[in-house]
């Protein structure tokens, strides 16, 4: 299993269009935390997607919170590349298991159980995904969650004490006992490699009223740091995800831009603040005396 597990802030799930949240999920949360100050990224929601504001530059980490009380795997991806293997990402792939309200920040592309390179925002043409030749997911994050098949106790008989069992077999000396039924085939368990599959995100297509002046950001190759991890087998209580979820991200500066934020107008400044109504001289105060 995937150790090392920090403690994050809970997070309330957004639910109207407009208001700023810091989780998406049910099965668990998922956050996006910016490592160059601490915080948690708010998350917008904008024609049925959510949304977080990236620095160019910020390094930054996926944290996920299993919600359950039974262990799940979060199968993660990163513009649409499995931030454990590299590879194109997909379902068939493995990813972190999480224990029971397990914790964990997933902060950068693993280049061993004990190593990662760093996730940091950076424009698009600069990130691993078009750097290794695969533009077109640049600007989403993926979390697949699978629950855990669970094996069901086999029932162990009680040992007869030593005569009982002697007189027993004694009197079926000379018939066979009948045999058990054959157990129900499992598909074999799978291993968490440490390596993450996409979660089936939605396309990461450009938006057709988009007018921007930045370039798009996507997540770079960053300085590798530690992060040590273990492995644990895993088999899927099914072949398809309990839950995708998927956040989209960008600059803030695009993100305003496309209509994602919505900023408030600030007040024009007047140059004539004490011109709004004519008056002539007033009087003077009354005398004190």
């Amino acid at each position: 299993m995937y150790t090392n597990l920090s403690r994050l802030g809970l997070a309330v799930v957004l639910v109207c269009n407009g208001i700023q949240a810091q989780a998406v999920g049910r099965l668990a949360d998922v956050t996006v935390i910016d490592r160059n100050t601490g915080a948690t990224l708010p998350v917008y929601h904008s024609r049925g997607e959510y949304w977080v504001a990236g620095a160019p530059g910020a390094r930054y980490a996926i944290a996920v919170r299993n919600r359950l009380g039974e262990r799940v795997m979060a199968v993660t991806s990163v513009d649409g590349v499995n931030v454990l293997n590299g590879a194109t990402a997909s379902w068939g792939q493995t990813g972190y298991v999480f224990s029971p309200y397990a914790n964990y920040q997933i902060t950068g592309w693993r280049k061993s159980n004990s190593e990662v390179a760093a996730f940091e925002f950076a424009a698009s043409q600069d990130s691993y995904a078009e750097r290794t030749g695969r533009p077109s997911q640049v600007g989403v994050i993926g979390v697949a969650l699978f629950k855990e098949r669970v094996s069901q106790p086999i029932a162990v008989p009680t040992p007869l004490p030593y005569r009982q069992e002697r007189e027993f077999n004694e009197s079926r000396r000379d018939s066979a006992l009948p045999s058990a039924p054959p157990a129900a085939a499992s598909p074999a368990p799978q291993k968490s490699m440490g390596s993450a599959e996409l979660s089936s995100a939605a396309p990461a297509e450009a938006m057709a009223d988009r007018n921007r002046s930045a370039a798009k950001l996507g997540t770079g190759h960053g300085q590798r740091e530690d992060s040590y991890v273990s492995q644990t087998s895993f088999e899927r209580l099914q072949s398809q995800p309990n839950e995708i979820i998927t956040i989209r991200y960008d600059s803030r500066e695009n993100l305003v831009a496309s209509g994602v934020i919505v900023e408030r107008p600030s007040r024009v400044p007047n140059p004539f603040p004490n011109s709004d109504s004519f008056s002539y001289v007033p009087d003077p105060p009354a005398r004190r005396y």
